[in-house]
């Protein structure tokens, strides 16, 4: 079975964040993941994992302002400056937290730009991020993510992520494969992750509809699990689930699905 990262923006929302270490710990996660680390300093979130023995396994870079409703500014022309000002921020915290993956959400498309300018802008990011993180011996990550959640969203489907892939041409740029994301954009889960493993470096999951716990919707994660497992993937699952009730409620999957 795959290793399972608890994604602490999501999971145990009924304590405090920082007490989300401990529970995931207690409820057997071996790692956590989360949007953002930013607004506690480095040094009390790597308490937390070394007290609770955790691996700390992915966050985002940082993502414009989220409370307001963006999502990223990786592909925003006028926003160049704060996004590589961002990256050298993650970098910081990672190397405090022994993080050696960082996702890049690309945003919201912006109005008032062509296309290729967004694409280019979003391209070139990507690049700099990618050779900065490389440095820092950290692997980049981008996410494509459904346009009905995210309305708008510039990176939405496998297909784009591996054109804009093949456009920066580095080597430390990967895939974060979404599966819940993926199966309301594109669906075809199995043969996507099979046919694009070397270029998936993480992956996540929720079930759908209502991005609830595996076992809650329609797609077969007994069937992916094991799926995974025979492809040969060697990276984390994150769970980043809504769940249906309470976080330890809803945890029976991992015992139903052979996860544990």
């Amino acid at each position: 079975m795959p290793r399972f990262a608890a994604n602490l923006s999501m999971l145990f929302t009924e304590v405090d964040f920082l007490d989300r270490f401990a529970a995931a710990a207690d409820a057997g996660f071996g790692g956590v993941e989360y949007l953002f680390p930013y607004d506690y300093p480095a040094e009390e979130l790597k308490a937390r994992l070394d007290a609770n023995r955790l691996e700390q396994v992915l966050f985002n870079l940082p993502a414009g302002d989220w409370a307001k409703g963006e999502r990223g500014i990786a592909c925003h022309p006028d926003r160049v400056e704060e996004f590589r000002a961002g990256v050298d921020t993650a970098i910081a915290y990672a190397k405090v937290l022994g993080n050696r993956q960082i996702n890049c959400l690309a945003g919201i498309r912006p109005q008032g730009y062509d296309c290729a300018i967004i694409e280019k802008t979003f391209v070139d990011n990507l690049k700099y991020a990618a050779e900065k993180l490389e440095a820092a011996g950290i692997h980049l990550v981008m996410e494509a993510i459904n346009t009905r959640d995210i309305p708008g969203f510039y990176l939405n489907n496998t297909r784009q992520a591996l054109d804009i892939r093949e456009k920066v041409g580095s080597v430390n740029l990967y895939l974060q494969y979404d599966i819940y994301h993926m199966q309301i954009m594109e669906g075809d889960l199995a043969r996507t992750l099979a046919d694009q493993l070397v270029a998936i470096n993480h992956v996540q999951l929720a079930d759908n509809p209502g991005r609830h716990e595996p076992g809650t919707g329609e797609i077969n994660y007994h069937f992916l699990f094991e799926h995974l497992d025979r492809i040969g993937y060697q990276g984390w699952v994150g769970c980043e689930y809504k769940p249906a009730t309470t976080t330890a409620a809803g945890l029976g999957w991992m015992k139903a699905h052979n996860a544990i």
